[in-house]
């Protein structure tokens, strides 16, 4: 079958490592495939033809019947600490079918997620239900639009087959574009299992892939260095804007620094650190507040993972290079998070008094069960919301001493203004929203999906048609809670 009109150009370099990390893979096929829907933006960003994604031959492709030519199917081996305990993993559910060059020079993983049984499915049936997908097709794609790294969501097809999950549910495989798929898990599964060779060659690839510009005696260590600044970046931006990733295990931590597995994610609603959406973390490992600290700890094991590459230093000289980096991290995450927050609150610079000012508000947030995105969308405006707060003497004293410090910037009111509007957005991805739309999509209706991502395609427009979108779930609402292995 030929692909070559839709845009295909497939290669798979990473078929070039040891196969002792990857597994070849043939097709599993379903006999009933029908697209649910395509990403036609991010079609063109890859170089395929948008006007393609609904013929029958991409349909092939979604559904995981045929490959285009290039491609090098494979599920990738690797192993994680999920919940803190160490176990052997490797891609279950999931075929990577090679890896698009797009017109701008770029080499993304373009991976079915839903695809069938691999060597690595375990008890699993290698399926995914249609809702989860979808799911990590709105939450992926808005953020990508809050500016956030992630991978992203080119499709979702229905297999036409009903799986069980806790009922039966329509069966569905969502295709996945990301920088690659390459996980702290993936050179634990090297370092455990492995050979050092292997290691190396995956460690290698990675910094090829990855870190093009690193080089010299020090490659392994500045491999690290680069990898840990990526997730304080990264960990940083999902703090404020209140995203709750729900599943940090060390196979979910990308090595390229983008989200990837949007399993029991959630955004807040009210400010609540302590905030967990998983249904089975029912320790708050991974609440809101730890994530920072879960992002170290994950380093920590890639650490311990990459240090069989430097035998050529001195064990302690080596263990202090790893562990003054740990130190960076912590450094660098927390400068962000204040940075981004400072500016979430128009301020520019930075005065002593300004983490005390961000501590307070937080407390009076949580206090007041305050919504987390509209509090800062009303200091925007200058036009408070939240009755919680708006009948708050505490809050009118701390909404007074923000507006001193505001006039210490020295800077206009519109400038202010710009700087709040692009730092906070108007709309998440909000949990009802979401489940609204995933409940019609069930029914066979994808219109209010579609309404919704619609919204969500500039979540910092902070137009009309997005205020309907910008309420809170009624107080009557069930705790939001989400779950894995669907």
């Amino acid at each position: 079958m030929n692909y070559s009109k839709s845009g295909w150009k497939l290669q798979n370099s990473y078929a070039g490592l040891p196969k002792t990390l990857y597994a070849p893979m043939e097709a599993n096929p379903v006999a009933s495939p029908k697209l649910v829907i395509a990403n036609k933006e991010l079609a063109k960003t890859l170089g395929l033809d948008p006007g393609q994604l609904d013929s029958p031959e991409t349909l092939q492709v979604f559904a995981g019947n045929r490959f285009p030519e290039g491609s090098f199917p494979l599920a990738q081996a690797y192993a994680g600490h999920q919940f803190g305990q160490f176990t052997m993993l490797g891609d279950g559910r999931a075929i990577l079918i090679g890896e698009q060059q797009t017109p701008d020079g770029r080499i993304l993983d373009i991976q079915l997620k839903g695809a069938g049984i691999t060597p690595f499915s375990r008890s699993g049936d290698g399926r995914a239900a249609l809702g989860p997908m979808l799911r990590e097709y709105i939450v992926s794609e808005s953020m990508h639009a809050l500016g956030i790294p992630t991978s992203r969501s080119l499709a979702v097809a229905l297999t036409g087959e009903k799986i069980q999950r806790y009922a039966a549910e329509p069966g569905a495989i969502l295709t996945r574009v990301a920088s690659s798929h390459i996980r702290v898990g993936t050179f634990q599964f090297a370092a455990k299992y492995r050979s050092t060779e292997d290691l190396k060659a995956l460690a290698d690839f990675t910094i090829n892939r990855h870190f093009p510009d690193i080089d010299g005696p020090d490659r392994y260590i500045e491999l690290f260095r680069q990898t840990a600044r990526r997730q304080a970046s990264l960990i940083a931006k999902w703090q404020l804007v209140g995203f709750v990733h729900g599943v940090m295990n060390t196979d979910n931590m990308a090595i390229s620094g983008e989200t990837i597995d949007y399993g029991p994610c959630a955004f807040l609603d009210r400010y609540e650190e302590s905030a967990v959406f998983s249904s089975i973390d029912a320790g708050g490992r991974y609440a809101y507040r730890n994530q920072p600290l879960i992002g170290g700890w994950n380093l920590a094991r890639f650490a311990e993972s990459l240090f069989p590459l430097l035998d050529d230093r001195p064990e302690k000289e080596a263990l202090a290079s790893l562990q003054e980096i740990l130190q960076e991290y912590v450094k660098l995450q927390k400068q962000l998070y204040m940075t981004g927050m400072r500016e979430k609150l128009g301020l520019f610079t930075e005065m002593p008094d300004d983490g005390q000012l961000i501590d307070e508000l937080l407390e009076l947030m949580h206090e007041h069960q305050a919504d987390y995105t509209n509090t800062f969308r009303s200091l925007t405006f200058e036009d408070i919301e939240e009755p919680q707060l708006s009948n708050s003497g505490s809050f009118d004293s701390w909404l007074s001493r923000w507006k001193t410090r505001l006039q210490q910037e020295g800077r206009t009111a519109e400038e202010i203004l710009d700087l709040m509007k692009s730092r906070n957005p108007a709309v998440i991805p909000r949990n009802h929203r979401i489940e609204a739309a995933l409940e019609a999509a069930l029914q066979g209706d994808y219109e209010v999906m579609e309404k919704l991502l619609a919204i969500l395609q500039d979540p910092y427009a902070h137009s009309k048609e997005q205020q309907p979108y910008t309420a809170a779930p009624p107080p009557s609402t069930p705790p939001y809670q989400t779950y894995c292995g669907t």
